[in-house]
Protein backbone atom coordinates (compact mmCIF):
# COMPACT_ATOMS: atom_id res chain seq x y z
CA UNK A 1 0.00 0.00 0.00
CA UNK A 2 1.34 3.43 -1.02
CA UNK A 3 1.56 5.64 1.96
CA UNK A 4 -0.53 8.86 2.33
CA UNK A 5 1.39 11.91 3.19
CA UNK A 6 1.16 13.28 6.59
CA UNK A 7 1.85 16.82 7.68
CA UNK A 8 3.15 17.33 10.96
CA UNK A 9 2.66 20.64 12.35
CA UNK A 10 5.12 21.24 15.32
CA UNK A 11 4.76 25.59 16.58
CA UNK A 12 7.97 26.06 18.70
CA UNK A 13 8.77 28.56 21.40
CA UNK A 14 11.34 27.89 24.20
CA UNK A 15 11.32 24.76 24.38
CA UNK A 16 15.21 24.29 23.38
CA UNK A 17 15.86 21.42 26.10
CA UNK A 18 12.86 19.56 25.24
CA UNK A 19 13.00 19.68 21.30
CA UNK A 20 15.48 17.80 20.23
CA UNK A 21 13.65 14.97 21.70
CA UNK A 22 10.30 15.84 20.35
CA UNK A 23 11.46 16.09 17.13
CA UNK A 24 13.67 12.56 16.86
CA UNK A 25 10.21 10.85 18.12
CA UNK A 26 8.64 12.48 15.14
CA UNK A 27 11.70 11.15 12.96
CA UNK A 28 11.65 7.65 14.30
CA UNK A 29 8.09 7.06 13.08
CA UNK A 30 7.81 4.30 11.39
CA UNK A 31 5.48 5.81 9.18
CA UNK A 32 7.83 7.22 7.47
CA UNK A 33 6.22 9.57 4.41
CA UNK A 34 6.07 12.72 6.94
CA UNK A 35 6.06 15.96 6.22
CA UNK A 36 7.55 17.42 9.34
CA UNK A 37 6.52 21.43 9.27
CA UNK A 38 8.56 23.40 12.71
CA UNK A 39 7.69 26.77 13.05
CA UNK A 40 9.43 28.47 15.26
CA UNK A 41 7.66 31.27 16.74
CA UNK A 42 10.04 33.98 17.40
CA UNK A 43 12.02 32.10 20.29
CA UNK A 44 13.89 33.84 22.47
CA UNK A 45 15.68 30.32 24.11
CA UNK A 46 17.64 28.30 21.71
CA UNK A 47 15.51 26.71 19.93
CA UNK A 48 15.93 28.15 16.48
CA UNK A 49 19.65 26.78 16.43
CA UNK A 50 18.04 23.46 17.57
CA UNK A 51 15.49 23.60 14.71
CA UNK A 52 18.00 23.87 11.87
CA UNK A 53 20.62 21.05 13.39
CA UNK A 54 17.56 18.74 13.25
CA UNK A 55 16.18 19.95 9.57
CA UNK A 56 19.78 19.37 8.52
CA UNK A 57 19.91 15.54 9.58
CA UNK A 58 16.68 15.24 7.85
CA UNK A 59 15.17 16.63 4.47
CA UNK A 60 11.38 15.95 5.39
CA UNK A 61 11.70 18.74 8.01
CA UNK A 62 11.02 22.26 6.78
CA UNK A 63 12.04 25.10 9.26
CA UNK A 64 10.37 28.46 9.38
CA UNK A 65 11.59 31.29 11.24
CA UNK A 66 9.17 33.42 11.95
CA UNK A 67 8.04 36.82 14.54
CA UNK A 68 5.83 35.63 17.85
CA UNK A 69 2.47 35.93 16.63
CA UNK A 70 1.49 33.38 19.11
CA UNK A 71 -0.05 29.35 18.69
CA UNK A 72 -3.08 29.78 16.30
CA UNK A 73 -1.71 32.01 14.09
CA UNK A 74 1.58 29.98 13.93
CA UNK A 75 -0.59 26.72 13.44
CA UNK A 76 -2.16 28.45 10.80
CA UNK A 77 0.86 29.11 8.79
CA UNK A 78 1.19 25.63 9.07
CA UNK A 79 -1.80 24.42 7.81
CA UNK A 80 -1.74 26.75 4.96
CA UNK A 81 2.21 25.00 4.35
CA UNK A 82 0.90 21.86 4.29
CA UNK A 83 0.44 19.28 1.57
CA UNK A 84 -0.51 16.00 3.11
CA UNK A 85 -3.13 13.86 2.90
CA UNK A 86 -3.82 13.84 6.80
CA UNK A 87 -2.44 16.37 9.33
CA UNK A 88 -0.98 15.82 13.25
CA UNK A 89 -0.12 18.27 15.65
CA UNK A 90 2.66 18.30 18.11
CA UNK A 91 3.80 20.46 20.81
CA UNK A 92 7.76 20.61 20.87
CA UNK A 93 7.87 19.63 24.79
CA UNK A 94 6.13 16.64 24.12
CA UNK A 95 6.83 13.11 22.78
CA UNK A 96 5.69 10.13 20.64
CA UNK A 97 5.83 6.22 20.38
CA UNK A 98 7.24 5.07 17.09
CA UNK A 99 4.31 3.55 16.25
CA UNK A 100 2.16 6.41 17.13
CA UNK A 101 1.27 7.79 13.56
CA UNK A 102 1.17 4.24 11.56
CA UNK A 103 -1.26 3.42 13.77
CA UNK A 104 -3.61 6.75 13.40
CA UNK A 105 -3.22 6.86 9.53
CA UNK A 106 -3.72 3.08 9.35
CA UNK A 107 -6.67 3.35 11.51
CA UNK A 108 -8.00 6.42 9.27
CA UNK A 109 -7.54 4.37 5.87
CA UNK A 110 -9.19 1.22 6.94
CA UNK A 111 -12.32 3.18 8.12
CA UNK A 112 -11.96 5.93 5.66
CA UNK A 113 -12.31 8.25 9.19
CA UNK A 114 -12.26 12.37 8.76
CA UNK A 115 -10.70 11.79 12.52
CA UNK A 116 -9.24 9.44 14.43
CA UNK A 117 -8.68 10.23 17.84
CA UNK A 118 -6.11 7.95 20.11
CA UNK A 119 -5.63 7.28 24.07
CA UNK A 120 -2.64 9.06 24.98
CA UNK A 121 0.27 9.18 28.21
CA UNK A 122 -0.04 12.06 30.56
CA UNK A 123 3.92 12.37 31.78
CA UNK A 124 3.68 14.39 35.28
CA UNK A 125 7.34 14.92 36.24
CA UNK A 126 9.07 14.56 39.63
CA UNK A 127 6.76 16.00 42.87
CA UNK A 128 4.01 17.40 40.51
CA UNK A 129 1.82 14.40 41.72
CA UNK A 130 2.44 14.16 44.89
CA UNK A 131 -0.20 16.32 46.61
CA UNK A 132 0.79 17.75 49.79
CA UNK A 133 4.20 18.49 48.10
CA UNK A 134 2.39 20.40 45.43
CA UNK A 135 1.09 22.61 47.76
CA UNK A 136 4.35 23.50 49.44
CA UNK A 137 5.79 24.16 46.07
CA UNK A 138 2.96 26.28 44.61
CA UNK A 139 4.13 28.82 47.06
CA UNK A 140 7.64 28.55 46.45
CA UNK A 141 9.40 29.90 42.52
CA UNK A 142 9.70 27.25 39.95
CA UNK A 143 12.84 26.17 39.28
CA UNK A 144 14.08 25.96 35.73
CA UNK A 145 16.86 23.67 36.80
CA UNK A 146 16.91 20.42 39.15
CA UNK A 147 18.18 20.40 42.74
CA UNK A 148 20.97 18.02 41.97
CA UNK A 149 20.92 17.57 45.45
CA UNK A 150 17.37 16.39 45.68
CA UNK A 151 16.87 12.48 45.11
CA UNK A 152 15.72 12.34 41.22
CA UNK A 153 11.65 10.44 40.71
CA UNK A 154 10.59 8.46 37.84
CA UNK A 155 8.21 10.80 36.56
CA UNK A 156 4.35 9.13 36.96
CA UNK A 157 2.59 8.49 33.62
CA UNK A 158 -1.07 7.98 33.32
CA UNK A 159 -2.84 6.66 30.45
CA UNK A 160 -6.35 8.14 29.77
CA UNK A 161 -8.91 7.02 27.24
CA UNK A 162 -12.70 7.91 27.10
CA UNK A 163 -14.33 6.15 23.83
CA UNK A 164 -14.20 2.51 22.94
CA UNK A 165 -12.41 1.79 20.01
CA UNK A 166 -14.72 1.62 16.80
CA UNK A 167 -16.40 3.61 14.19
CA UNK A 168 -18.82 6.47 15.06
CA UNK A 169 -21.09 8.87 13.27
CA UNK A 170 -21.01 12.52 14.13
CA UNK A 171 -23.79 12.63 15.96
CA UNK A 172 -22.60 9.81 17.82
CA UNK A 173 -19.21 11.56 18.36
CA UNK A 174 -20.53 14.26 19.94
CA UNK A 175 -22.71 12.88 22.63
CA UNK A 176 -19.59 11.15 23.49
CA UNK A 177 -17.75 14.54 23.79
CA UNK A 178 -20.82 15.47 25.74
CA UNK A 179 -19.82 13.47 28.46
CA UNK A 180 -16.28 14.57 28.69
CA UNK A 181 -16.17 17.99 27.62
CA UNK A 182 -13.65 19.38 29.49
CA UNK A 183 -10.87 16.94 28.84
CA UNK A 184 -7.87 16.64 27.15
CA UNK A 185 -8.56 13.25 25.05
CA UNK A 186 -11.61 15.40 23.09
CA UNK A 187 -10.19 18.69 23.04
CA UNK A 188 -6.51 18.83 23.13
CA UNK A 189 -4.89 18.10 18.86
CA UNK A 190 -1.97 16.43 19.93
CA UNK A 191 -4.03 13.10 19.78
CA UNK A 192 -5.65 12.88 16.81
CA UNK A 193 -5.02 12.72 13.31
CA UNK A 194 -7.35 15.26 11.34
CA UNK A 195 -7.87 14.71 7.23
CA UNK A 196 -6.80 17.89 5.77
CA UNK A 197 -9.25 17.59 2.60
CA UNK A 198 -12.20 18.64 6.11
CA UNK A 199 -9.95 21.40 6.88
CA UNK A 200 -9.51 22.95 3.43
CA UNK A 201 -13.25 22.56 2.21
CA UNK A 202 -14.52 24.25 5.88
CA UNK A 203 -11.71 26.88 5.62
CA UNK A 204 -11.13 25.97 9.17
CA UNK A 205 -8.65 28.04 11.23
CA UNK A 206 -7.71 28.45 14.81
CA UNK A 207 -8.93 31.65 16.46
CA UNK A 208 -6.16 33.58 16.80
CA UNK A 209 -7.87 35.99 20.00
CA UNK A 210 -8.36 33.44 22.24
CA UNK A 211 -5.58 33.46 25.21
CA UNK A 212 -6.64 29.94 25.61
CA UNK A 213 -8.83 26.97 24.40
CA UNK A 214 -7.88 27.45 21.20
CA UNK A 215 -7.62 24.02 20.24
CA UNK A 216 -11.25 22.73 21.66
CA UNK A 217 -12.57 25.68 19.31
CA UNK A 218 -10.95 24.11 16.46
CA UNK A 219 -11.92 20.48 17.26
CA UNK A 220 -15.76 21.55 18.09
CA UNK A 221 -16.15 22.85 14.32
CA UNK A 222 -13.78 20.10 13.15
CA UNK A 223 -16.58 17.69 13.98
CA UNK A 224 -19.02 19.77 12.43
CA UNK A 225 -18.10 18.87 8.97
CA UNK A 226 -16.72 15.60 9.57
CA UNK A 227 -18.48 12.81 9.15
CA UNK A 228 -16.88 9.75 10.15
CA UNK A 229 -14.98 9.17 13.44
CA UNK A 230 -12.47 6.03 14.61
CA UNK A 231 -11.45 5.56 18.10
CA UNK A 232 -8.40 3.34 18.58
CA UNK A 233 -7.00 1.75 21.63
CA UNK A 234 -3.15 2.13 21.01
CA UNK A 235 -1.86 4.90 22.73
CA UNK A 236 1.12 6.83 21.44
CA UNK A 237 1.52 9.96 22.66
CA UNK A 238 3.15 11.87 25.40
CA UNK A 239 1.88 15.03 27.17
CA UNK A 240 4.38 15.83 29.16
CA UNK A 241 3.09 18.49 32.30
CA UNK A 242 4.82 21.74 32.42
CA UNK A 243 4.76 22.98 35.67
CA UNK A 244 5.33 26.79 33.90
CA UNK A 245 2.28 26.98 31.58
CA UNK A 246 -0.45 29.26 31.52
CA UNK A 247 -2.78 26.60 32.63
CA UNK A 248 -0.79 25.72 35.51
CA UNK A 249 0.44 29.09 36.80
CA UNK A 250 -2.58 31.45 35.91
CA UNK A 251 -5.46 28.90 36.67
CA UNK A 252 -8.15 31.20 39.04
CA UNK A 253 -11.79 32.15 39.01
CA UNK A 254 -11.56 35.00 36.87
CA UNK A 255 -9.55 33.17 33.92
CA UNK A 256 -11.41 30.06 34.21
CA UNK A 257 -14.81 32.27 33.76
CA UNK A 258 -13.33 34.37 30.92
CA UNK A 259 -12.03 31.18 29.18
CA UNK A 260 -15.12 29.22 29.28
CA UNK A 261 -17.58 32.00 28.40
CA UNK A 262 -15.88 32.59 25.40
CA UNK A 263 -15.38 28.98 24.20
CA UNK A 264 -18.96 28.04 25.07
CA UNK A 265 -20.80 29.43 21.87
CA UNK A 266 -18.59 27.33 19.58
CA UNK A 267 -20.12 23.94 21.76
CA UNK A 268 -22.82 24.85 21.81
CA UNK A 269 -23.17 26.04 18.16
CA UNK A 270 -21.89 22.22 17.55
CA UNK A 271 -25.50 20.89 18.84
CA UNK A 272 -27.45 23.60 17.38
CA UNK A 273 -26.04 22.46 14.34
CA UNK A 274 -26.68 18.92 14.51
CA UNK A 275 -30.34 19.19 15.56
CA UNK A 276 -29.53 18.10 19.23
CA UNK A 277 -29.26 20.95 21.57
CA UNK A 278 -32.58 21.44 23.22
CA UNK A 279 -33.19 17.72 24.22
CA UNK A 280 -29.41 17.84 26.15
CA UNK A 281 -29.19 21.57 26.92
CA UNK A 282 -28.38 20.74 31.24
CA UNK A 283 -25.94 18.34 29.82
CA UNK A 284 -24.11 20.52 27.19
CA UNK A 285 -23.98 23.40 29.91
CA UNK A 286 -21.77 21.24 32.08
CA UNK A 287 -18.54 22.07 29.75
CA UNK A 288 -18.94 25.59 32.38
CA UNK A 289 -17.29 23.39 35.28
CA UNK A 290 -15.58 20.86 33.32
CA UNK A 291 -11.91 20.83 33.58
CA UNK A 292 -9.24 18.30 32.08
CA UNK A 293 -7.70 15.43 33.19
CA UNK A 294 -5.70 17.43 35.61
CA UNK A 295 -3.02 16.82 38.46
CA UNK A 296 -4.69 19.36 40.94
CA UNK A 297 -7.35 17.30 42.39
CA UNK A 298 -7.42 19.56 45.52
CA UNK A 299 -6.09 22.94 46.68
CA UNK A 300 -6.09 26.00 44.38
CA UNK A 301 -7.92 24.35 41.32
CA UNK A 302 -10.79 22.64 43.26
CA UNK A 303 -11.18 25.92 45.23
CA UNK A 304 -11.33 27.68 41.51
CA UNK A 305 -13.74 25.42 40.48
CA UNK A 306 -15.89 25.38 43.46
CA UNK A 307 -16.17 29.57 42.93
CA UNK A 308 -16.83 29.12 39.44
CA UNK A 309 -19.95 26.65 39.69
CA UNK A 310 -21.37 29.58 42.26
CA UNK A 311 -20.16 32.14 39.43
CA UNK A 312 -22.31 30.37 36.64
CA UNK A 313 -25.40 29.77 39.02
CA UNK A 314 -27.50 32.48 37.76
CA UNK A 315 -27.02 31.16 34.06
CA UNK A 316 -27.92 27.48 34.38
CA UNK A 317 -30.81 26.29 32.37
CA UNK A 318 -34.14 27.24 33.04
CA UNK A 319 -35.72 24.40 35.86
CA UNK A 320 -31.80 23.65 37.55
CA UNK A 321 -30.83 25.40 40.61
CA UNK A 322 -28.30 23.33 41.76
CA UNK A 323 -25.01 23.70 39.95
CA UNK A 324 -23.54 20.92 41.88
CA UNK A 325 -26.23 18.38 40.49
CA UNK A 326 -26.52 20.05 36.58
CA UNK A 327 -22.79 20.54 36.13
CA UNK A 328 -20.12 17.95 38.07
CA UNK A 329 -17.03 18.45 37.64
CA UNK A 330 -14.56 15.49 37.10
CA UNK A 331 -11.88 16.51 39.62
CA UNK A 332 -14.87 15.50 41.68
CA UNK A 333 -14.04 11.67 41.09
CA UNK A 334 -11.16 9.98 40.08
CA UNK A 335 -10.54 10.09 36.33
CA UNK A 336 -10.71 7.10 34.16
CA UNK A 337 -7.61 6.34 33.76
CA UNK A 338 -6.44 3.14 32.31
Amino acid sequence: MEQPLVSVIVPVYNTEKQLGRCVESICAQTWQNLEIILLNDGSTDGSLAVCEACRQSDPRIRLVDKENTGVSATRNLGLSLATGKYIQFMDSDDSLDPGCTQSMVEAAEENAADLVVAPYKMVIPRGMGLGQRLQEKLSLPIKSEPDPNEAQEEPEIREYSFLPAGVYGQVEYALALMKKPGSFYYGALWNKLYRREVIEQAQLRFVDDLPWGEDFAFNVQYVRYAGRFCAIDQPGYYYVQNPQSICHTQINPVTIVQSKTTLFPYYKELFEALGIYEENRVEIYKYLVEMSESIFSTGPLKKAVTEVREMFRDILPDGVSDPDKALKSPSDDKPDAQ
